[in-house]
């Protein structure tokens, strides 16, 4: 018997955009809340539905394991579920009423969670947890399993039935010092299976660090149901700890940072790489971060220095009318110069993209595709400005709202506000934008092999050779794009 059985409620199987880029990371979350319960001395295991192929999978688990406590437990890390993405819901209800029938106490943790609390007890969750989960989440735990005498409503950060009615208790706040919480409980995974999926289809094996909590930014679309408007970091010296274990353990060649912010701490990035150098680390990363913070003195070359080969900006809009509307805080300026300063170093540039947002005009759209092909980003993620609990940009559109108000899947992308162009019309333009760019990528390699600025070989071939497709495949959606305009 197992005292705690941890899963999550993402799907790669149910999300058909997410497995065809076969990028599967581990649910970072969810191991941090296993090494929390480890801490404590209870035993735990974990069903990880990443890479399941349903929900009834856990069944198994249920009755081989026979849990008192089974949590469904999202991973507050992974972007895909902040979408809170209808399908991935479907997919918890599904467990907790299976993990019911085999008399456990369900508890789900994550920002759907947080943001439907009612809508989970109504599916057999007995708590929800709201905002940061592992110690509230131990405290249940403590309380469940009968190690301390607890009433529920006692315990912080939590939502619960009473009486027929939905109560909470008091938020609880955030960990602080970030360092105190043990490293993610990394031997629950099927590393192997991870690494064989990465291998076979990018030829490298990347895994997930978090070196940070939060964002302290207040772009006014951006949801923050669980840790709210502030910002904590690990010390450098414990993140290189975690690579020194990963290193020694399940040897990955790559590591995704997926901080919504990373190195924003004064200092933290130039002390992460004389750290890395002092250990005789070499390793290649990506990152997030934003335009206005690359560009502070010695930023850019202290990454490239620490192995980062990446960056992802959310760029947003090339219109500085729309960047202020969503209150992001930076200048189209700033995102020409981090691009120059990024490719200086040689590190690759990518660009998140949203179209949609309230007052976004032809002009707008005309400015942001005016920017990629001046800047020529190394990889693009476009995204339909997507309104979620909480957020001032949900508040606006509210009641606007159709009777759908979350994407099934990362690929739904339906504008369920009322834009000014309809929603066939954002769809089209995602799927154009990105022949857009192909187009234009193949027309600069053309210029680079003619100048001698880049060798030719079958990578540079094929790039050139889609033009043949990407041509006439952008000009087609471009006339599309005009009939639904003028609709």
């Amino acid at each position: 018997m197992t005292d705690i059985l941890l899963t999550h409620s993402y799907f790669m199987k149910f999300d058909p955009k997410q497995e065809r880029a076969m990028m599967p990371y581990a649910p970072l979350g969810t191991l941090y809340a296993a090494s929390v319960l480890e801490q404590l001395h209870f035993t735990v295991s974990l069903f990880d539905s990443m890479l399941a192929a349903s929900e009834e999978e856990i069944r198994s688990y249920c009755s081989e394991h026979r849990p008192a406590l089974v949590a469904i437990y999202d991973d507050d890390f992974n972007y895909l579920n902040k979408m809170c993405l209808s399908r991935m819901r479907e997919a918890a209800f599904a467990m907790a009423a299976i993990a019911k029938e085999y008399g456990a106490y369900v508890v789900v943790h994550g920002s759907d969670a947080t943001d439907h609390a009612e809508e989970y007890l109504r599916h057999s969750a007995d708590a929800v947890i709201v905002g940061e989960g592992e110690q509230t989440l131990a405290e249940i735990a403590l309380q469940v399993l009968g190690k301390r005498s607890v009433n529920v409503d006692s315990i912080p950060g939590i939502a619960y039935r009473k009486d027929g009615a939905v109560a909470r208790t008091a938020r609880r706040p955030p960990t602080k010092n970030l360092d105190s919480i043990p490293l993610p409980a990394w031997h629950l995974i099927d590393h192997q299976r991870y690494k064989q999926l990465w291998k076979k289809r990018h030829g490298y094996y990347s895994v997930n660090i978090v070196t940070t909590r939060g964002c302290p930014f207040h772009c006014n679309w951006c949801a923050k149901p669980i840790y709210g408007q502030v910002y904590n970091s690990r010390s450098p010296e414990n993140v290189v700890e975690e690579i020194k274990l990963l290193r020694r353990t399940i040897m990955p060649e790559h590591i995704w940072f997926a901080d919504d912010i990373f190195g924003l701490t004064p200092g933290w990035i130039e002390k992460f790489s004389a750290l890395l150098t002092h250990e005789g680390i070499a390793i290649r990363y990506k990152i997030q971060s934003r335009a206005d913070l690359l560009l502070a003195n010695g930023t850019v070359e202290a990454l490239a220095r620490s192995g980062c080969t990446e960056v992802w900006i959310g760029a947003e809009s090339g219109s500085q009318k729309i960047l202020d509307a969503m209150e992001k805080g930076t200048t189209i300026s700033q995102i020409y110069e981090a691009r120059r300063v990024l490719k200086t170093f040689g590190i690759k540039t990518a660009f998140f993209l949203q179209f949609g947002y309230p007052g976004e005009d032809q002009n707008d759209i005309e400015s942001t595709l005016r920017m990629v092909r001046q800047l020529m980003p190394d990889d693009l993620g476009i995204s339909i400005s997507y309104p979620l609990p909480g957020t001032k940009f949900y508040e606006n559109v509210r009641s606007d709202l159709q009777k759908k108000s979350n994407w099934v899947d990362s690929d739904d992308l339906a504008l369920m506000f009322r834009g000014t162009y309809s929603a066939a019309y954002y769809k089209k333009l995602h799927r154009y934008t990105h022949k857009f760019f192909r187009f234009w990528k193949g027309i600069r390699l053309i210029g680079d092999l003619m100048t001698f600025q880049t060798s030719f070989n079958n990578r540079t071939l094929k790039t050139v050779m889609s033009i043949g497709y990407f041509a006439p495949a952008a000009l087609l959606d471009r006339c599309v794009l005009s009939y639904l305009a003028r609709r």
